[in-house]
């Protein structure tokens, strides 16, 4: 599990994490149904979130939820059952108040077998959509070097 810093030009942020394939992941092929690859990058989320102090429960604290409104998915390898696999997330810096992830996933000989995109938005608890940067999100964004004070 590496962790890459933020660029001085890219103004990205990563973290890559391994899943190991599980059997209830696989069609009766024995390779993984395409719907379970969001989940996998579900999982990098998460993982990321927890490693970089932005986790689904710290936004919450903070009375935000950050549900998916789009997502992508490309597929160009296939995956089998007990495959141990690098998902690696990156989070793509914006000035809008929502926050994008880019995908990829390698197979245990290092090869993309896939890749993908999410964006999420920021809604408070009660269920009204920021329209703004959230002031927990900016100072999570200037306390990792995304943005400057």
């Amino acid at each position: 599990m590496r962790e890459k810093m933020p660029s001085e030009t890219s103004k990205e942020l990563s973290y890559t994490s391994e899943v190991r394939v599980r059997f209830s992941e696989c069609d009766p092929l024995g390779i993984v149904w395409h719907g379970n690859y969001i989940q996998f990058f579900e999982d990098a989320r998460e993982a990321f979130g927890r490693h970089h102090g932005i986790s689904y429960l710290d936004q919450k604290a903070h009375n935000f939820s950050t549900p998916i409104v789009a997502s992508k998915c490309e597929h160009k390898l296939p995956l089998a059952y007990g495959d141990v696999v690098k998902v690696k997330a990156t989070y793509i810096d914006s000035a809008a108040a929502k926050m994008v992830f880019r995908y990829q996933i390698l197979n245990p000989e290092g090869q993309v077998v896939c890749t993908g995109e999410t964006v999420q938005v920021f809604v408070e608890l009660g269920g009204e959509l920021s329209l703004t940067l959230p002031d927990f999100f900016r100072d999570w964004k200037i306390k990792v070097g995304l943005l400057d004070e």
